[in-house]
């Protein structure tokens, strides 16, 4: 049982991530390159900036708003700036801009932040842990848990109840039919890349409290979160959910079984889904 709640909580945070990554692509046909740095920011803001006020409940809760918040304000700049150029391009080029843009957005950070190695702290009422199958399981990690329980019921309700999701939707399906129809498709897509940002953001100071932020994390963090949004089929939403459980259970496990190939396992699980559903397991095939 602790091994499948440690797997669900890797899950968690690779699918808040993911999520957001796979939005954007499935809306704006762009991959971002540079998700990831936004997720370092997140973390560095709640390790290092709001440090004392992430200690308790209110200021916990509070920094995480405004890190995300950070991350929803920097993602529509850098949409309005550089990708509403990128567009009419082919995928490479985008591809080539957002890694540029993802090299640059990492220096500036390391820059205001130093390239020192932070750790978090979880707040005290969080902390400490409870027995699960006769063994401790965190109660940090049983919050993660939730928050990407949380986040994946207002996600869906963005989608389906609203103005904007319905137009996101419309969008998945075919964005040429959208722009026909007199839509401000820049006005979404800028909102879509801040929705992607916050995600990202959002992530990185949500794991900042029990894990290390350092450079390297957004790297790394991109890697993963492409993995669970090819598997799951990018641009599908519950097929990243998916994905991020199918990754995170085949980690746990494999740390538990065989701890040397534990690294070897999302790359493997993405080979055989791409072998059997080139599209991802949601994913359509496109024209």
């Amino acid at each position: 049982m602790v091994v499948v709640l440690t797997g669900l909580t890797t899950a968690a945070i690779l699918f808040i991530v993911a999520v957001g990554l796979s939005l954007i692509f499935g809306t704006m046909r762009t991959i971002n390159m540079a998700h990831g740095t936004f997720y370092m920011i997140g973390a560095f803001f709640v390790t290092i900036t709001l440090s004392g006020l992430a200690r308790h409940a209110g200021g916990f809760l509070l920094s995480l708003i405004i890190a995300a918040g950070i991350g929803a304000l920097l993602g529509a700049v850098v949409e309005m700036l550089v990708l509403r150029r990128l567009y009419q391009s082919e995928h490479l080029l985008q591809l080539l801009a957002t890694w540029a843009l993802m090299l640059i957005l990492e220096e500036l950070t390391l820059l205001v932040w130093g390239t020192s190695t932070h750790t978090g702290t979880i707040p005290a009422f969080l902390s400490g842990s409870i027995p699960v199958a006769g063994q401790p399981f965190p109660v940090y990690d049983l919050f993660l848990i939730g928050a990407a329980a949380v986040i994946a019921l207002g996600l869906w309700l963005l989608i389906q109840r609203t103005q904007l999701g319905r137009l996101i939707r419309a969008a998945v399906q075919d964005t040429e039919l959208v722009m026909a129809l007199g839509v401000n498709v820049r006005r979404m897509y800028t909102q879509v890349f801040a929705i992607g940002a916050l995600l990202s953001s959002l992530g990185g100071a949500l794991i900042a409290p029990s894990t290390s932020s350092g450079p390297g994390m957004d790297v790394s963090i991109i890697i993963d979160a492409f993995i669970v949004s090819v598997i799951g089929g990018l641009g599908s939403i519950w097929g990243t959910a998916a994905g991020a459980v199918i990754i995170g259970l085949f980690q746990s496990v494999g740390s538990l079984v065989a701890p040397e190939l534990a690294g070897l396992a999302p790359y493997l699980v993405m080979v055989l889904v791409l072998i059997v559903r080139p599209q991802g397991l949601f994913g359509k095939v496109e024209a």
